[in-house]
């Protein structure tokens, strides 16, 4: 039975902290697009409405960044150790 060696194990973590802050930042883009699309839907369906829902759709915006950039710094966290 081979054991991996310390370099390969390293690799692997890079590898895999690589692959990480590529998926946050493709579900962030979907997410923001998704609340993007949501938000013209609705105000389209009530003008009336566009400063709420403007105003909640920055807010969850800025919600998934934050936890966009946090998931982000745990994989570099983990590729630089």
């Amino acid at each position: 039975m081979n054991l991996p060696v310390e370099g390969n194990v390293m690799d692997l973590a890079k590898f895999g902290a690589a692959i990480g802050a590529g998926v946050v930042a493709i579900g962030a883009g979907l997410g923001i697009g998704r609340i993007g699309a949501s938000a013209n839907e609705g105000i389209a369906r009530q003008p009336e409405a566009a400063g709420d829902i403007r105003g909640g759709s920055i807010i969850l915006a800025a919600l998934i960044e934050g936890v966009a950039l946090f998931a982000v710094v745990v994989t570099l966290l983990i590729a630089l150790k």
